[in-house]
């Protein structure tokens, strides 16, 4: 097997592409890293083309060592023809090698492997070659042994059967045509254990989908309502079909001797052994596309949540809402710093006094810290603080408040953590929580990363997944997402530099250790004197530290070391000096470059390098985030009430998943969009038309009061 030619094909891209990309991988370089440094080796892959490899490229090594296995297991048994092991070698999947290797696997005790240790594996062959013309009573006499156990002729020709039956099931051609199948014609099937309770399964309690039709979030669905259990299911096959093949397979004869038998262990071999192992194997291949298709989707959420627009140069008043126990508050000046904390309790169970001390309290916040704009969590009584912020900015219109709702998944996570202990050892969960809700939106990525991904919630079915696998994939939007913007070397915090390039979590508490006993960074090339961090991980990490004010003006910007001296040498040749690179002094660079080739040439780089330390240069330690859409701060509220049909609201998307978004708008609940209200044009998933944190435009078409649901469309709305 050509793992590279796999690779290639499955990719849509050149070999030569993707042997780059392995040998940079086998060599300890990070995707990042490959991703950015390493474009003219890669012909330019980027992060999600070289994630998918690498995943591959793991599933396919995986797949080499298991056929190995398998080949050497069989051998050792001196059953291994060379037709066998054409077989294996050419097995694409996991699933076809363990097909083929289950006759040779050992096995606990069957009933066949019993028979056969009672002799009767002879008898089984003149059954299976269909060619006696004594009967099977007679044929079955000369087996007849109570040293062995075989008392009765009936024990020998059920024994015989036995052996048949397994026989057939391993038979790996079989298993393969009836997989593909019970796949193309089975239906997925689903009832109520109890009909007359009510719950969220109950679309469930009667249902039943093609295979081949059943999208991702039901088969998590059912799999849930199975595990809590609320629901049966179970596979329907094409059961006479199924068997029918199985016969004309099995049956080569016309002999009235042995034909009924064949017929009996033609069933028998089905219902009790090949039908049993296919649902398993089918269930657990949706299981496995659905987390897929999950994890896909709280990826690209999760990217767009890490990706929001910092908020900068503001004092935020961090609001934690709660009912009985009050809404916690702490004020955080523009860098992040915690100026002051307290608790109010504007909520119910309260008092027109209680409210009015609140209102006093946080106004009194607002006056002596200069606090612009007040961060409300949305987790419980959030709509209810959201008023009494609303009635108090009314009072207060000089001081041109504003405020913003934001999402508080995985706050309460973060604040009793030993990260947020260490942080903030003198406060209260409550406290820590306010001043992460704060932080936020002051830094949503700097925030959100020492939260584990999970917990932020903008998926579904995270805890019923394949959890290692999530944990890597999410893991891997987080790095993206932290290497894309880069950090701070000299204010970047452990948990925001172990998500850096070729950076672990020990090495990034040396950092800030290295830090705090020395003193700020002044050169990229310091970073060789923290303890563990040799030239390897400086290779890889270096591109992505920035060090504003340093000697080196270059270390501000994403240009890796290695490129220096080209970048030096540019900028000599242009007559520009290094200290133009941070006065900003280097907009349209790219026009004085008549001719990149040659530039590049001349320089000793690639020509991808060149423009990508061009455009750097232009615009230095410039922030991707910049483009995404800023969060919607408001000063007014809506109730539900006060929705009508037909009203154009703007909101933000909070969620995607596979049926639809939902979106805050600013009222209590958050409206659902449905994937039929998107878009005029077809699309098979919600993310092909919104993303996490988009603000979008949305029209009214339902309001249900009782059941708390508010249905939207974006027809004609988003162009």
């Amino acid at each position: 097997m050509d793992i590279i030619q796999i690779i290639t094909r499955e990719l849509k891209v050149e070999k030569w592409q993707v042997e780059a990309a392995v040998k940079l991988i086998d060599e300890g370089c990070t995707i990042p890293f490959i991703s950015r440094y390493r474009k003219e080796a890669t012909g330019s892959l980027n992060d999600e083309q070289l994630r998918t490899l690498h995943e591959r490229l793991t599933y396919l090594r995986n797949l080499e060592d298991k056929k190995n296995q398998v080949l050497g297991s069989i051998e050792e048994q001196g059953k291994l023809t060379p037709e066998l092991k054409k077989q294996i070698l050419d097995a694409q999947t996991l699933v076809v090698v363990e097909d083929l290797y289950r006759p040779y696997r050992p096995k606990r005790r069957t009933r066949a492997i019993i028979a056969k240790e009672k002799g009767l594996e002879p008898l089984a062959n003149i059954i299976m070659l269909q060619m006696t013309n004594k009967s099977l009573e007679e044929e079955a006499k000369a087996f007849l042994s109570d040293e062995k156990g075989v008392e009765t002729i009936e024990d020998a020709i059920n024994g015989a059967k036995d052996i048949i039956a397994e026989h057939i099931s391993d038979e790996a051609d079989y298993r393969i045509y009836l997989r593909k199948l019970t796949m193309e014609k089975g239906t997925v099937v689903s009832a109520a254990k109890n009909p007359e309770e009510s719950s969220v399964y109950e679309m469930y309690y009667e249902f039943e989908e093609p295979i081949k039709k059943l999208a991702g979030h039901r088969v998590l669905a059912l799999n849930r309502g199975e595990k809590e259990k609320m629901l049966t299911v179970k596979i329907s096959a094409p059961e006479d079909e199924a068997m029918g093949w199985l016969q004309k397979q099995v049956i080569t004869r016309d002999n009235p001797v042995t034909k009924p038998v064949l017929r009996e262990v033609v069933e028998d071999s089905y219902k009790r052994l090949i039908a049993p192992a296919i649902e398993r194997e089918i269930r657990s291949d949706l299981t496995e596309k659905a987390e897929d298709g999950a994890i896909h989707v709280f990826g690209k959420n999760l990217e767009q949540l890490l990706m929001q627009p910092p908020i900068v140069g503001k004092v935020v008043l961090g609001w934690d809402p709660a009912f009985r126990t009050g809404c916690k508050l702490a004020v955080v000046d523009a860098t992040g710093k915690v100026l002051d904390t307290t608790v109010v309790y504007p909520t119910a169970p309260t008092t027109e006094k209680k409210i009015r001390a609140a209102k006093d309290t946080v106004e009194g916040m607002i006056e002596k810290y200069g606090v612009s704009l007040i961060s409300v969590g949305n987790g419980t009584a959030c709509r209810e603080s959201e008023q009494v912020i609303v009635d108090m900015l009314k009072e207060i219109p000089e001081k041109k408040v504003q405020y913003v709702i934001t999402n508080e998944a995985g706050a309460s996570v973060y604040s009793a953590s030993k990260l947020a202990t260490e942080e903030f050892p003198n406060f209260d969960v409550g406290q820590r929580s306010a001043a992460s809700i704060a932080r936020r939106v002051q830094d949503p990525l700097a925030e959100l990363v020492k939260i584990d991904p999970k917990s932020i919630g903008v998926g579904q079915y995270q805890h019923d997944m394949n959890q290692k696998k999530l944990d890597e994939a999410l893991s891997g939007v987080v790095e993206d997402s932290v290497n894309k913007v880069g950090v701070d070397l000299n204010t970047a915090s452990a948990s925001l530099l172990e998500y850096i390039s070729g950076i672990s979590k020990a090495i990034a508490k040396n950092i800030v250790a290295y830090r705090e006993e020395n003193g700020q960074f002044t050169d990229r090339k310091e970073l060789l004197k923290v303890a563990k961090l040799g030239p390897k991980a400086f290779e890889q990490c270096a591109g992505f530290m920035r060090i504003s004010g340093g000697k080196n003006p270059l270390d501000a910007t994403s240009v890796h070391p290695e490129s220096y001296e080209a970048a030096s040498a540019l900028l000599s040749k242009l007559g520009y000096k290094p200290n133009d690179v941070v006065a900003g002094n280097l907009l349209g660079l790219s026009l004085q470059v008549k001719d990149y080739k040659k530039m590049a040439a001349e320089l000793g780089i690639g020509e991808i390098t060149l423009r990508d330390i061009v455009k750097e240069l232009e615009k230095p330690a410039r922030d991707p985030r910049d483009d995404m859409p800023k969060p919607i701060l408001r000063s007014d509220v809506l109730e539900m009430k006060d929705l009508k049909e037909g009203m154009v609201l703007k909101g933000t998307v909070r969620n995607v998943i596979d049926f639809g978004a939902f979106v805050d708008i600013g009222v209590h609940q958050d409206g659902l969009v449905h994937i039929s209200e998107m878009t005029e044009r077809f699309i098979k998933h919600p993310l092909e038309a919104v993303s996490v944190g988009d603000i979008v435009d949305v029209r009214v078409i339902g309001v249900d009061m009782k059941k708390k649901r508010i249905s939207l469309s974006m027809k004609g709305l988003n162009k």
